[in-house]
Formats: C-alpha cells, structure tokens, sequence
C-alpha cells in the first residue's frame, strides 16, 4: 500500500522525522518496504504568473512570454508549450537552476540564452519535466492561490515522502490511510484526529429497492440515491493530487471520490448510474450461465459460488470485487446510487483469481471491512459528491442483515510474559492494548478484550501477545543467551551433504530445478499412481491443488517448457521433498502426524547424449545411460537393478534400484501414454530416489592388493530369450567360490532369423536362445591358483548354470 506521509500527519502528527515514523512502523510489523521523496531533487523552480504570450516573430510554434516570478521586472522567456497563455500560473525555472536528471543522468542546468534570436532568461516547465508525473501535453497550470514567487516544492508540496508499506493478510485495519494513523497513534501516543462524518440534507425521499437474498454474502447494506450530479465537474487539485501519491490516476469525479474514500477509510464502494439499473436490486449468489461485462472490458460467466448484485434484467456487479460496464457512470450520468456494504471475507476470497485479475476492493473485502461504519461511509462519499459534483441526496436505506459477532479473548499476563520473553506487568499489557483502542476488561492476572468491529485478526490469545508485543516494542525485548550450549553437528564420515549429491549430478551434466511443492492433481494419478493427495485448503492457483508425492511430474512439466522454447537437449535434477499419506507418523520436532515427508532426489535426461561433435555419432539417451547416471551417483557402493513398474515408466524398461537390499527408488523411460499426452518427440529417461539412501556411503577401510596375478576366463553359454543378466549372473556367483572376483559381460549374440533354418544344425542357436559371452576373474591372496583350482571353479559354475538357468556352453 502507498500513501503520502502529509495524509497521514494529516490525521496523527507525531513528532518524529519521515524515517524514524517508517522504523516504528516497521518494528510494528507494518513493514516498510520503500520511503522515497515524491518529486526528484532540483533547485530555483519557482511560481510564475504568465502575463503576455505574444507569437514569436521567427518561429510559428513559440511565444514570447512576460513572466512574473515576484522579483520586480519580469523574464522574458520562449515557450513552445501549447496552452502557454496570459493569466495562467505555471513552474519556471529561472536562471541558475537545476531541473532533474534526463537520460544522461547528469542534472539539467538553465542558461540565458536566445532561441531564434530571441532572448530567453529562463523556462517554463511541464509535470514530467519536474518528474512528478508522466504528463507532457503542456504547461503544469497551478492553481489561483499559487503564491507567485514562492519555491515550486513548497507550493506543491513536493517534498512530501511517499510510503510503501508490505501488509501481513492480518493487518487488514490497516489497508487505508486513517488505518495507518490510529496504529501511528498508539505506537507514538500521539493524539488522533477523530473522523467525523457529517449527515446529508435530505432533499429528497427517493428509496431504490435492495433484497438481500444471501445473508452468508451479504451482512449488511447502505444506499442512497442522488439526483442531479455533474459529472462532468473537475475534480479538486488537492483530491487528485492525493490520489496520484497513492498510486491512483484521475479518472472521473465520481469514480476519483470512490477511490479517495477507499484510500482515506479502508472501504471500497460502487457508484450505480441509477437511471441504468431496471426496477431494483437483488443481492445473491450468481446462477449458472449467468454473464456480466466487468469495467476492465472482461466478460465473464458467474455460478452459484460467486456472489452478484444483479437488477430484474441482468447481472450488474461481481459483489465486493468489480463493478459491471452496463451500469457504470459516465459523463451523461445524472442520477447515482451509492452503495457500501459488509461483504464476508470468505464469501469473497479467492473469486478475483477464478478470473485471472485482483482489485484493491477484493483485496479489502477478503480480509475483512469494518461492517459497522457503512452509513458513516456513505455520509462521507454523499458529502464528497455534493461538494464536487452537486445534486440532491435522497434518505438513506441501511439494511443490517447478519454481522459477524465479536468473541472476547481473554489474555493470561503470565503466559504474554512467558511468550515475548520479558517481565511485564498487568498493568503494561493492559495499557498497550488500550492504546490501541481496545475494550480491556481486567481480572486476576488476566485480560479480556471484546475485539472491535475492524479487527477480524484478534481472535485467540496469541493474538493478544502479538499487540502487547508490538506496541511495547520489540527493540525493548531483552538479550537473553540461549540457556543450553551450543553445539555443531557434525556430519559422520558415513555420510555426505546434499551439496554433495548436487555437485555430483552437475558433474554428470544434469542442470538443477527449483519446483513447487504443490501441483496438478492429474501429475499425481498419472506419474505417481497416487489416487488420495494431500489437498490444499487454500491454493495459490487452482491448478496447484495438491502436494506432490514425487518429484518426477514437475522434472516432465519443465522439460515440457524448455522443449517449447525450442530446447533440443535436457537434463534437469532436483532434490526436494515429497508428501505422503502415512498414518503410522506421529507428532514430533520434525514431523507432522499422518504425513509422511521423505527427501528424494530426481532426474530426467532428454535428446542427444553428447552435444554435437565430429568424435562420436550422434545417439539419443536410453534406459542405460540414465542407469549409469545412478550408478555413478551411488559409486562406489554396489547397486542391484531389477525389473519393475511404475506408473510413469515404461512397463518393459522400468528397474527398480536396490541397494544393501532395500529399495531407494526406481529408473526408466517415460511411459507412452504420458509421452504421446506431453507430445515428446521421444521418451524421456529418468529416476527417482530416495536422498537419505544417496547421502550413505561407505568409508574407505584398508585392503591389502594381492600379491598373486588374477586369472581370467571368458565362458560362451547359451540361454533361453528370456532368462536375464541378474539371473546368470545369480547362478554364476552361486557355489560362493571365494576366490570369485568379478563377473562381468562382454558380448551378446542372437541369432538372425533366416526362413529355412535348421535349427537341428550343431552348434546352432535356436530362435528362442541367446548366447552370453561372461568373463570371470579369479584370484587368491595366499597362493597362485593352479590349473586343477581354476578347473574345479569354472566346473562348478557351469554345473550352477545348467541347474539354474538351463544353460549350455555354445559349441
């Protein structure tokens, strides 16, 4: 929220410079997010009176003005502006001055100097030469009561600091000017001027029927019709220049007096053109179908979960939010109807967003609008529009439908003093929320506060403490050390960071993302296979609905928009948590019951292998190089890949990844479903595992290097199609031989399928088998291995092979 600091002093002038008021409102907790001057520095602008404009006798496009700056004899300056004229105040710079800085970000200094031979001693300025607005049309036309030779920031007022606060949603009270000062008052106890809200003359009886039809919306309701406005007045100097320090520009009288009471009080109305609305006005719930054309030019379609105030013909307004075109007020509006109401923060919040827009009225009415000053807003804007806009004021109809009612919170000075950490005294705590203009009622050693009507925060005791704490200050809090030592921990040598791991997968050319935990429920059914997500009360956008119990939904969703960016290769990690379901969790330091919250650790690789290069044919990434990605991660620990689905991979390349026989997670390619529905020009690879698997390691231990050569023997066997790797491999190490190094596989060989084969031929494979070409290293650290000890292991491992496997050695 933005506001100028001579607004508020306007209500509570406490004796403190601009930066020390913005520190105490930020120690407040209404942080400070920018305090900055309204207009940039520059020097020797004063007031000027035009007092002659005559053509310039070279020039068609300038005049030669006569200008009084209160020094006796006037300047003569050239001007090209096109409304410079005698009898108008406008700034000029005189002779020596400094304008602010332009592209070159160097001061602009004024000169004597001749323009067409014509002698000019100084010049006449536009707002946006002052940088004070983006205006450039003409002269800045001041005011009759400008002062002629008076400093242009005095006249003005630039000088005035621009505040720009960062409000917690509990600070509603505080979403206005007058908001501000009362907080300003009890944090400084400095006197508040008091608002005061004069009553119209009714002139008129007129009365627009209101039915409010949906209690649950609407709570309370005031209106007044007034006849005979001119909207076509100006609105005040002093009004738009307050609205254009709060970030709002001018529009029109009426919709510049909304805005101005909105930015003053806290309250956001709407103004009706009455003669466009047919019969009444009804205040309920929108029905299907039903279309309104909003005042951004958006159409939109409502339903039963948003609220409208709508005539006997059409929708006219989205309530508490936007206002609709049809009945919007217009330079021929001669007859208005004023409304200020106390819509229901829940009936409220979250609709603006259905839509893709926000509003400083949805803003407001989501976090709660004092329902108990309705009518006093209404007077305020009726006063307003008499004065500006002239007109009758009708009666005013106020219906009070259903308020919220206030609930005393009672506050135990013992548990403030334990909560804020310092001694305090009834009689301080007391005093603090009195201050604030709290209703205090004391006991033994408690306080009960009944909260006001603009309070909606004040609702449990920690409530209480929090505003004992802010007006008491939290610079008065005590240093007070930790009462336990404190002690690093240190990371066992059988363990790594997870700096560690992120360092590794950058080494294997993977890039890391940043996701949010929440995402689309359909990431969950279909990538993760998880029917029951945790849901999101309250979601930032309705799409991120539900928390995420994999980290592979938002790795595809990114990849997704590289590719659409024209991205060719990816390869994209990230380690981050997950949530899941899990009754078996209860409540500690670092856990929540019936939430299970593991820390995995996920990557995807998609496209060429390597960049294009002339050393290597190009090749696309398969299941084995996403597979030696994670061998190379979990190195040099053993790891065990076994076949297994998952609902995101591919059911015939898909592993499950094992490790001291556990399993930490799985590896595969994308399915083909999810890769025809995310419209991949191919399968993406990737993996998921588990970061506290990842993060063990084993520490290095001492091995002597046998003194004796290693002994290798390479075995041809032949195996049905469908026996695996694992499997040979299991039967190969079956015996327990001790002497066993290494297995590994070097070769693999089918047979071409050839019409007329005879499969009967020796040595021939059939159609069904394959041939595996193992090599094994043997050793032994006492001795060298003799050629009877070789024989007897190799012997041994073809009899395991036959028996296991049904495998023979190829002829």
């Amino acid at each position: 929220m933005q506001f100028p600091e001579s607004w508020l002093r306007a209500f509570c002038n406490p004796p403190l410079t601009s930066q020390q008021l913005a520190d105490t409102l930020t120690m407040a907790g209404l942080e400070v997010e920018e305090l900055r001057p309204f207009a940039p520095a520059f020097t020797g602008v004063v007031v000027g009176q035009i007092l002659s404009a005559e053509q310039h006798p070279n020039a068609d496009r300038l005049r030669v003005c006569q200008v009084d700056v209160g020094q006796g004899a006037p300047l003569n300056i050239v001007c090209g502006a096109p409304n410079a004229r005698a009898g108008i105040k406008v700034p000029c710079a005189t002779v020596g001055a400094l304008l602010p800085p332009g592209e070159d970000g160097k001061p602009f200094a004024i000169k004597l100097g001749k323009l067409r031979g014509v002698e000019s001693q100084g010049m006449l300025c536009s707002a946006k030469e002052l940088q004070i607005s983006e205006e450039s049309n003409g002269l800045l036309e001041l005011g009759d009561d400008a002062v002629v030779g008076r400093n242009i920031r005095e006249q003005l007022g630039l000088d005035d600091m621009l505040f720009t606060l960062k409000l917690t949603p509990n600070l509603a009270h505080c979403l206005s000017v007058y908001g501000i000062a009362r907080e300003v008052s009890a944090l400084t106890d400095t006197p508040l001027l008091p608002s005061e809200f004069p009553k119209a003359a009714v002139q008129i009886p007129d009365r627009l029927p209101v039915s409010v039809q949906a209690p649950d919306l609407c709570g309370r309701f005031s209106g007044r019709i007034v006849r005979g406005v001119n909207t076509k007045a100006q609105t005040p100097a002093w009004m738009v220049e307050r609205l254009a320090r709060c970030g709002q520009r001018s529009i029109s009288p009426l919709v510049d007096i909304s805005n101005y009471v909105m930015f003053e009080l806290g309250r956001p109305s709407h103004i009706f053109d009455l003669d466009k609305i047919h019969g009444g006005l009804q205040v309920r719930w929108g029905r299907e179908g039903e279309q309104l054309k909003l005042l951004n030019g958006n159409t939109i379609t409502v339903n039963a979960d948003v609220g409208v105030i709508a005539d006997d013909h059409r929708v006219e307004s989205l309530a508490g939010i936007m206002g609709g075109d049809a009945t919007a007020v217009s330079d021929d509006t001669q007859n208005i109807f004023i409304e200020a109401a106390f819509w229901w923060p829940k009936a409220i919040a979250g609709r603006s967003r259905r839509y893709n827009f926000s509003t400083d009225a949805g803003h407001r009415f989501e976090r709660g609008v004092d329902p108990s000053t309705t009518v006093e807003h209404v007077e305020r804007i009726t006063q307003l529009v008499l004065e500006i806009c002239g007109g009758q004021a009708a009666v005013l109809d106020d219906q009070v439908i259903h308020l919220p009612q206030a609930t005393p919170v009672t506050l135990r000075v013992a548990r403030a003093v334990k909560v804020i950490g310092m001694p305090l005294t009834q009689a301080q705590c007391a005093a603090a929320l009195r201050r604030l203009g709290l209703p205090v009622a004391e006991g033994d050693g408690t306080l009960t506060v009944t909260p006001p009507a603009y309070r909606f925060d004040l609702q449990i005791e920690e409530d209480l403490i929090e505003e004992v704490a802010r007006v008491v200050g939290y610079n008065e809090l005590p240093d007070t050390p930790p009462q336990a030592p404190i002690t690093a921990k240190v990371r066992t040598e059988a363990r790594r960071g997870p700096f560690a791991v992120r360092r590794a997968l950058a080494q294997l050319g993977y890039q890391e993302t940043i996701n949010f935990s929440f995402v689309e429920e359909r990431w969950e059914s279909e990538l993760a296979g998880n029917a029951d997500p945790i849901r999101l009360l309250n979601p930032i956008a309705s799409q991120m609905s539900v928390m995420r119990s994999s980290l592979l939904g938002s790795l595809v969703a990114a990849l997704k928009f590289n590719l659409d960016r024209r991205a060719d290769r990816v390869r994209l990690f990230e380690v981050g948590r997950v949530f899941r379901k899990d009754a078996s969790v209860t409540d500690s330091d670092t856990s929540v019951a019936g939430f299970d919250q593991p820390m995995r650790v996920a990557g995807l690789c998609f496209g060429a292998v390597d960049v294009l290069q002339w050393g290597s044919p190009a090749r696309a990434v398969d299941f084995f190089d996403a597979k030696g990605d994670v061998q190379a991660l979990l190195a040099p620990r053993s790891v065990e890949f076994r076949a297994a689905e998952h609902p995101a991979m591919h059911p015939g390349r898909c592993a499950s990844v094992w490790l001291a026989g556990s399993c930490i997670g799985h590896v595969g390619e994308l399915h083909p479903k999810w890769r025809q529905a995310y419209e991949l020009a191919q399968a993406p690879v990737m993996f998921e595992l588990d970061l506290n698997a990842v993060l063990a390691r084993d520490v290095p231990a001492y091995q002597g290097v046998s003194r004796h050569q290693a002994v290798e023997r390479d075995l041809a066997i032949v195996v049905k199609e469908s026996v695996t790797h694992a499997a040979v491999v299991d039967a190969i190490r079956a015996p327990a031989n001790p002497w066993l190094r290494d297995v590994m596989l070097f070769d693999v060989y089918r047979p071409k399928k050839q019409v007329g084969a005879d499969a009967s031929t020796p040595g021939a494979l059939a159609a069904d088998e394959k041939s595996l070409a193992m090599r094994l290293v043997l050793n032994r650290d006492d001795a060298t291995l003799t050629d009877e000890d070789i024989d007897a292991a190799i012997k041994a491992v073809l009899e395991s092979l036959g028996q296991r496997v049904a495998a023979r050695l190829r002829a």
